[in-house]
């Protein structure tokens, strides 16, 4: 018997709804891709650092690279969605140790960097929607996830 083990359905939704709406970027939306992107990414927070040796950090494996470029391409010319970060998270700048140990800014980052993208997220409940959503603009066509995996695990945790 396989054990499952990562956040509750109930409570990661509601933190991910509590962050968002905190940010100011709040929608059903985005609060159903990013539980999706977190099933995908991390087996919903079974694993806090990207398998195989990855530079995934986090419950949606964010490469600090990434988390570089939402500060120095994004943020930097948002300040107050800066300062609104760093309000909820305490961290003030690009850091790997927050990407895999600080939820709400975890949370605010994949948020911001789903933000930066022009397309409009799929409605809520449209789950392959969003499973093609992420794997165009979270996983990418280098990327090893596909929608199928994305889709399966929403259904599994979500």
């Amino acid at each position: 018997m396989m054990l499952i083990c990562g956040f509750d359905c109930k409570q990661f939704r509601d933190l991910i709804s509590r962050v968002i709406s905190r940010l100011g970027v709040y929608s059903p939306e985005a609060v159903e891709l990013l539980m999706g992107t977190c099933a995908t990414e991390s087996d919903f927070g079974r694993y806090l650092r990207q398998l195989f040796g990855g530079p995934g950090r986090g419950v949606f494996s964010m490469e600090p690279a990434t988390d570089i470029d939402i500060w120095e391409n994004y943020l930097q010319y948002r300040p107050e969605r800066a300062k609104l970060l760093t309000e909820i998270s305490g961290v003030t700048g690009p850091s790997a140790w927050a990407l895999e140990t600080n939820l709400a800014y975890q949370i605010g980052q994949a948020r911001y960097h789903y933000l930066r993208v022009s397309d409009p997220l799929p409605a809520a409940d449209d789950v392959m929607g969003l499973a093609q959503y992420w794997k165009r603009y979270y996983n990418t066509a280098a990327g090893r996830g596909t929608p199928e995996d994305f889709y399966r695990k929403y259904q599994l945790y979500c």
